[in-house]
């Protein structure tokens, strides 16, 4: 018989994991509700007019279809041999939460009150090719303020980044930050107004690939060598934020987009550095380009320091998103965690804390009908209290049902034999230190509570 699997890309969550994904999901969650956030659901599946188009073309290949089912695939089939794949598939699993989120905004547009602050944790779908970090089914969690403009959202945006992060006790993390009027006057400047969408994708994967791959894929665009050239000096600016913006300032002096580009950002570092950050450190990049098309402002992305992976969160500002589902005028700012690489970087640096690992606080031994009518009745008391706990469900050697204690990492058993039974009493066992008392129920739940 074939041994049982999953598909590549994604994984099964025991306990052990599901209690650490919990932990990271409850901080993030009450990081959001502090700031305002109002949670909301979206389905699995979107219609797939709703997501193509949306991300870009590398994005849209990654767009997993479902395919037609009963009468409309049969009618497709008997077409003929022209087919394509919008023909085989109406609807596709979510590609991201932001574009479900513009569409939600748009339909339900009636029911809600603008400025709208709305979290929302849920899985994503990409058919990517699997490595490490990376898979094709992984959650996000997002928090995302529509109806407004104001850069204040963006200062708030990265305080929550800054808050998360370092509520997980993450060492050291790097908030980058760009902006897209800047890529556009990048591409102003250097006589390719026409060619921001091919500049951003191409500059988007100088950290994977170096600048002479991305210099060979602007190349490959169209653009000459002059242009590549010019562009170049930008992927290494050096010194503080403030040169950096400086430096740019000269550069893109004949774009007013790009110019104004820099003007957001410094708004948004001015009150950064007013506020401050407890670990996180904000850095400008001019190379970060986030290679969404949506983005229209400001652009985000963390990394965590001390591991090789990839950017832990991202986001940024769309003021266009809401138009393509007939709602002009509607400016937006995100951001998402990434749950899963976040989790990764806290395994490799060991920072989850020890008591996740424990569910059950204490286990109730089971030696036979009348021990466990006595201890029945201790464990309802015990679970009304607040406190974990669970009964060995059948009797077995007290060997057994300790190992199963040791197995599940259960602090505390409760054993009630014989002499428990006639004394009315319980002895509560230590499993670290092996130290045993004998205790009153009361006594027990007291002691449990501590």
């Amino acid at each position: 018989m074939e041994k049982p699997s999953i598909p590549r890309g994604t994984r099964d969550f025991g306990p052990r994991e599901m209690a650490r994904r919990n932990y990271i999901f409850d901080i993030i969650r009450q990081s959001f509700a502090r700031y305002g956030y109002l949670p909301i659901e979206t389905p699995a599946m979107e219609h797939l007019k709703t997501l193509m188009g949306k991300y870009g073309e590398e994005g849209d290949r990654l767009i997993f279809k479902i395919l037609s089912r009963g009468e409309k695939l049969s009618k497709v089939l008997d077409a003929g041999s022209d087919i394509s794949a919008t023909d085989l598939s109406e609807e596709a699993l979510r590609y991201d939460l932001t574009v479900p989120f513009a569409r939600f905004v748009v339909q339900h547009r009636n029911e809600i009150s603008f400025p709208f602050k709305r979290y929302q944790i849920q899985p994503v779908w990409r058919a990517d090719r699997p490595q490490k970090g990376r898979y094709r089914e992984f959650y996000q969690c997002d928090a995302d303020v529509v109806g407004t403009d104001s850069l204040l959202c963006e200062v708030e945006l990265i305080q929550l980044y800054d808050e998360v992060l370092s509520e997980l006790r993450l060492p050291g993390f790097t908030i980058k930050l760009n902006n897209r009027k800047i890529l556009t006057g990048i591409a102003e400047v250097c006589g390719y107004p026409d060619r921001v969408v091919d500049i951003t994708v191409a500059i988007d994967k100088l950290d994977k690939v170096g600048e002479d791959e991305v210099a060979k894929e602007l190349q490959e665009k169209g653009l000459s060598n002059e242009a590549i050239i010019t562009i170049q000096p930008l992927f290494n600016l050096q010194g503080t934020n403030t040169d950096k913006l400086d430096q740019l300032k000269s550069f893109l002096s004949k774009s007013e987009i790009g110019i104004k580009g820099i003007e957001e950002l410094e708004f948004i570092l001015n009150y950064i550095d007013k506020l401050g950050l407890k670990k996180g450190r904000l850095e400008f990049d001019a190379t970060l380009a986030r290679g969404l098309n949506y983005y229209t402002g400001a652009i985000f992305e963390v990394k965590a320091h001390d591991v090789k992976i990839g950017s832990i969160c991202g986001g940024g500002r769309y003021d266009n998103l809401t138009g393509v589902f007939g709602m002009e005028g509607v400016s937006g700012v995100g951001i998402s965690f990434g749950a899963d690489r976040i989790y990764d970087v806290l395994e490799e640096l060991s920072l989850f804390p020890e008591f996740l690992a424990v569910n059950t606080q204490v286990l109730f031994t089971n030696f036979g009908e009348a021990e466990t009518d006595f201890a029945l009745k201790i464990l309802k008391q015990t679970r009304e209290s607040g406190i974990n706990a669970e009964i060995y469900p059948s009797a077995e050697k007290m060997k057994k049902q300790f190992s199963y204690a040791d197995s599940k990492e259960i602090p505390f058993v409760a054993i009630v034999g014989a002499e428990e039974l006639k004394s009315k009493t319980v002895s509560l066992k230590d499993m670290k230190t092996g130290n045993q008392v004998n205790l009153t129920p009361e006594e027990l739940i007291t002691r449990l509570k501590k």
